[in-house]
């Protein structure tokens, strides 16, 4: 069944939208990543603008988190104190991410630097993730036991002042590096059409210790926000959010998260981490393939307004 897109202006196939949003909810939900890495690519890959699909994605993942926020405060999965430090410097990077946004596109770069960005850190932390993720499962199944560090040895950040104590995720550690993640996250997210969950997610596990239990729902409760903030932004400075794609995308989403939130449950901490990893890797490795292929078309063309 056809139905007509009026912001991207094509038609496309409702049912094919719903499975897609159906499909990255579950793994929204079973991963805590926002799901906007993977759902801006479909889209794009399937024909919608680039700037539409990212607009319109962050009412998608809005939505997604909404439910994921749910099912793991029930679980007191959640670290609200550290999900409002991160929103602090999240608000000021979906400021920055909105307005970046707008002025690369009114250039015409707007379709690359998505794409390269999209290389680069899915590639990077795709990579680093893998590795580690690997490294544990094969101690794992050795019984090798885990090296811990020297008592009194921590990283640079950890003699930064203004540090805080955020009890759910048992860690005490300075403000600044978390509100500095906060506004990464929101730059980036905003910009990409990502939740930023699967930056967020690793960050805070590797870099801050925290559990990767509560991980998860606080990734969910910072993006809920972050991703709000974007797509009332999007749609009021440059109106390329499509309610109608945004509506089928929220309706398979929000099913989706449910089950994927019950599934996430169940996944040892190592393989969690090594089946991300491999999510991202697919999706850089596919962004720079577009990059290195010739197109079927050198030169487009279309009206310019004045």
């Amino acid at each position: 069944m056809l139905i007509y897109l009026p912001i991207a202006e094509i038609p496309v196939n409702m049912f094919t939208i719903l499975g897609m949003g159906a499909a990255v909810g579950f793994l929204s939900g079973l991963f805590g990543v926002g799901g906007g890495f993977l759902m801006t690519p479909l889209l794009i890959f399937s024909g919608i603008p680039p700037a539409v699909a990212v607009a319109t994605v962050t009412s998608q993942v809005a939505a997604s988190s909404t439910t994921g926020v749910i099912s793991y405060w029930r679980r007191r999965a959640v670290d609200f104190k550290l999900g409002a430090t991160l929103l602090t410097g999240g608000a000021v990077g979906t400021v920055l991410g909105v307005l970046f946004f707008n002025r690369m596109q009114a250039i015409g770069q707007l379709d690359l630097i998505i794409q390269l960005s999209y290389v680069t850190l899915l590639g990077g932390i795709g990579t680093a993730m893998a590795v580690e993720s690997v490294r544990a499962i094969l101690r794992a199944r050795s019984r090798t036991p885990v090296r811990r560090p020297r008592a009194g040895r921590h990283a640079w950040f950890h003699g930064l002042p203004w540090k805080m104590r955020f009890p759910t995720s048992g860690i005490y550690v300075s403000v600044v590096p978390v509100v500095g993640l906060g506004v990464f996250i929101g730059f980036a997210g905003t910009l990409l059409g990502i939740g930023g969950g699967f930056i967020l997610v690793p960050a805070l596990i590797y870099l801050f210790r925290v559990p990767t239990a509560v991980v998860v729902g606080t990734s969910q409760f910072q993006i809920l926000f972050t991703m709000l903030a974007a797509t009332m932004l999007h749609a009021t400075t440059n109106q390329s959010v499509d309610v109608v794609l945004g509506l089928l995308l929220i309706v398979g989403g929000v099913v989706g998260a449910q089950f994927g939130a019950r599934a996430g449950h169940n996944i040892r901490g190592e393989h969690f981490r090594f089946l991300l990893a491999l999510i991202v890797l697919t999706v850089g490795v596919r962004f720079a393939v577009d990059l290195m292929v010739r197109p079927d078309e050198l030169f487009s063309l279309a009206t310019r307004a004045r």
